[in-house]
């Protein structure tokens, strides 16, 4: 079983930066593509960003390539998204999500999410 705590959310200005983290319990986390989610109040949660078990594949959704960047320390149990350029739209609960099948999913732990506030 994994379990996934996020952190590093918070309020910031447009233009700014947040690096969000995401701590995985248990001594597999090296077998899991883990990816980054986000969902708004009435929404569904979309996709925001992937990395497979090595770190050597990577994907973005489209609204974030450029600005988002994902990256792992398979050492320190971790994942992060370092998300720069931030804008209004990028307001929303952050979830990160681990998948043993890869990272395109599904994926089958979920974190309880941090918020993200990106003011104009």
């Amino acid at each position: 079983q994994v379990q996934l705590v996020e952190s590093g959310g918070g309020l910031v200005q447009a233009g700014g930066s947040l690096r969000l983290s995401c701590a995985a319990s248990g001594r597999t986390f090296s077998l899991y593509a883990m990816g980054w989610f986000r969902q708004v109040p009435g929404k569904e949660r979309d996709f925001v960003a992937a990395i497979n078990w090595s770190g050597f594949s990577k994907y973005y959704a489209d609204s974030v390539k450029g600005r988002f960047t994902i990256s792992r320390d398979n050492a320190k149990n971790t994942v992060y998204l370092q998300m720069n350029s931030l804008k209004p739209e990028d307001t929303a609960v952050y979830y990160c999500a681990a998948g043993l099948t890869g990272p395109r999913g599904p994926w089958d732990h979920w974190g309880q999410g941090t918020q993200v506030t990106v003011s104009s």
